[in-house]
């Protein structure tokens, strides 16, 4: 006899995947972002004695575009599932839908980029406000 429940949950932890890949991959597409992880990654070396010239995650910006597209696939198709399957959190998709417009990669956009990184941060706000409300409730229901 075919087990559903173990069927349901494999297909939640993919679902679960697909969403956590395209809030990385959006993360990771602004050159911003990179720019301060290579950072991170220079002071957290340089902590242990490791000295490092350079940035070591500069060859991100090569691939930059590449990775936001490929993040605004994954939260198309996150967003199809939302609204074929209501099998996702709307809040997630929210909060995938403020990194990646927050890490939008076009350097013509330059003097909108402040807008966007606005409007993003505030759609992650908003997502993570709306996850702590709802944990509350949980608790005082319990």
């Amino acid at each position: 006899m075919v087990n559903f429940q173990n069927i349901k949950s494999a297909k939640e932890k993919i679902i679960g995947f697909i969403g956590s890949l395209s809030g990385i991959t959006g993360f990771l597409g602004s050159w911003q972002v990179c720019h301060n992880i290579c950072l991170l990654i220079v002071a957290f070396l340089g902590i242990l004695g490791i000295t490092i010239l350079g940035m070591p995650l500069l060859f991100l910006t090569k691939i930059a575009l590449p990775l936001w597209i490929t993040a605004v696939i994954l939260l198309l198709i996150l967003i199809i599932l939302l609204i074929k399957k209501k099998c996702i959190s709307k809040k997630l998709v929210l909060f995938n839908s403020g990194v990646i417009i927050a890490g939008i990669p076009f350097q013509k956009l330059e003097n909108f980029l402040i807008i966007f990184w606005i409007l993003g941060g505030l759609l992650v706000i908003l997502s993570i406000f709306l996850y702590i409300k709802e944990k509350i409730k949980k608790v005082k229901k319990s």
